[in-house]
């Protein structure tokens, strides 16, 4: 936009210049003619969505999620695959810009369950059973090939950008809305959005999206609208406030499919019975949040700086959703930092409403939250207090992140051994990151998760989240 803002005032200065000039020369003089800005150079001058990804991940888990302590042992998951990505945006041109980009994610091998059931394995040509798969823990990488981005920005609205087509979506610290980027398959939204920043030091992002597809590759009908508003009191530090309407099909993210009266889904509607009373464990789970965020670094000296975050947000049944989605999601925590190094301490709650059903996230990218180890992607009914410390830093070009948490329930639950107890247990997550150049980076990630309570499978109680220890080894090479 900006390169185009002042092609055009270029030609403004030169026409000016050209009417004086002929004045005083002669008319036979040739006149200069400016070439124009065609849309090859607007292909040209565009930037590239480029890049090759490949990733060795390996799981011990113990125990099968959703049966009892007895249940047969897992064998470790293995799974070697690569994602690649190619595509182009355009520059600006007559303030349209276009972008395309394909997607490939490819098994090497099929030791591990990509959560695609009954779907043959990509690639490697092998259409394993869902039992098969199950002797696995989840490694949710399956083999894919599709159309990963393709929009088109306009920007003929002074300070606003409207996007319309296949997009990636991140807001905030992406705990709401965000595109899941750690996995090989991202997550896209079909729709409509629009960023303005019309308002001194403020950004508004609003959307209707018709349609998302998920990691699992799964393409779910519905509505969602999203309204996101920030506000910079400073370069650094902000407060932002949202509202989040999420009416979509079952997102696969519902604690088994078992009927169990008295509770509501929990992730995405489905189908079910009408009467809230009755509502299964895939009934509708349609909701709106509202919420209220403050977030900031802020310095003190030029070496030190303070970390800060507040935040509050409830959630309601929305469109026909289950009556039972009632609760509220609360993050406080802060820290300090000195040139790279910095340490945090945070407390984040995602409440029960009496074990019927617990505040949920089913858009956002969760790996990031309540460990790595991707057991809590959905809350348990009983709900989630995590409290979590977490430290990194930079040694040489060396990048370095760990953090620890521990993990307990909103509402007690009964555990196997007939008592209740409110652990879920703690977890221990770190990686090292070097990155070569500005285009080529390696990591080494490793998680480490704990029991403490064991679950029981009765009635309202979640599956057993078993001792799991992950590493992963990627690499990627932007183009």
């Amino acid at each position: 936009m900006k390169s185009n803002t002042k092609f055009k005032m270029s030609q403004v200065s030169f026409a000016v210049l050209v009417g004086l000039s002929a004045m005083s020369v002669p008319a036979m003089a040739e006149e200069e003619v400016l070439p124009e800005y065609t849309f090859l150079d607007a292909i040209k001058a565009g930037k590239s969505l480029s890049s090759i990804r490949p990733r060795y991940e390996h799981v011990d888990q113990t125990g099968f999620q959703g049966t009892a302590a007895n249940s047969p042992a897992l064998k470790d998951a293995y799974a070697f695959t690569t994602r690649t990505l190619i595509g182009w945006q355009t520059s600006p041109y007559k303030n349209f810009s276009f972008a395309a980009q394909l997607t490939d994610v490819h098994e090497f091998n099929d030791d591990f369950n990509d959560r695609r059931d009954n779907l043959p394995e990509h690639n490697n040509g092998t259409a394993n059973s869902n039992a098969f798969k199950r002797q696995y823990p989840n490694i949710v990488d399956p083999g894919y090939t599709d159309i990963n981005q393709l929009f088109m920005d306009w920007s003929g609205i002074k300070n606003t950008k409207i996007r319309l087509g296949r997009q990636i979506v991140n807001l905030d610290n992406v705990r709401f809305v965000g595109d899941i980027a750690f996995r090989q398959n991202t997550q896209v939204f079909d729709g409509i959005s629009v960023v303005n920043k019309s308002l001194p030091d403020t950004e508004i992002f609003a959307s209707h999206f018709s349609k998302v597809r998920q990691v699992n590759t799964k393409l779910r009908d519905g509505n969602i609208d999203l309204l996101n508003v920030k506000y910079r009191f400073t370069p650094t530090e902000s407060v932002t406030g949202y509202g989040y309407f999420v009416d979509v099909e079952n997102l696969s993210q519902n604690n088994g499919s078992t009927a169990a009266v008295g509770t509501a889904a929990q992730g995405g509607n489905g189908l079910g019975a009408s009467d809230d009373l009755v509502k299964t464990a895939t009934t509708d789970a349609s909701s709106k949040t509202f919420g209220v965020r403050l977030d900031g670094i802020h310095p003190f000296t030029p070496n030190w700086r303070g970390l800060y975050t507040a935040e509050y947000a409830k959630q309601d049944d929305y469109r026909g959703g289950s009556n039972f989605i009632d609760a509220h999601y609360f993050k406080v925590g802060g820290g300090a930092a000195y040139n790279a190094w910095s340490l945090r301490v945070d407390y984040e709650k995602l409440s029960s409403n009496d074990g019927k059903y617990a505040f949920q996230t089913p858009l956002g990218t969760n790996h990031l939250f309540q460990g790595w180890s991707d057991h809590f992607l959905a809350t348990p009914r009983q709900g989630m207090e995590d409290f979590f410390v977490t430290a990194a830093g930079a040694i040489d070009k060396f990048k370095l992140y760990a953090e620890y948490h521990v993990f307990k329930s909103d509402e007690k639950f009964q555990t196997l051994g007939g008592r209740f107890g409110d652990k879920y247990g703690t977890e221990f997550d770190a990686s090292v990151m070097y990155p070569f150049n500005d285009n080529l980076w390696a990591k080494v990630e490793y998680a480490k998760f704990n029991e403490s309570d064991v679950y029981g499978t009765t009635l309202q109680n979640a599956a057993r989240k078993g001792d799991k220890e992950i590493v992963w080894l990627t690499t990627q090479l932007s183009f």
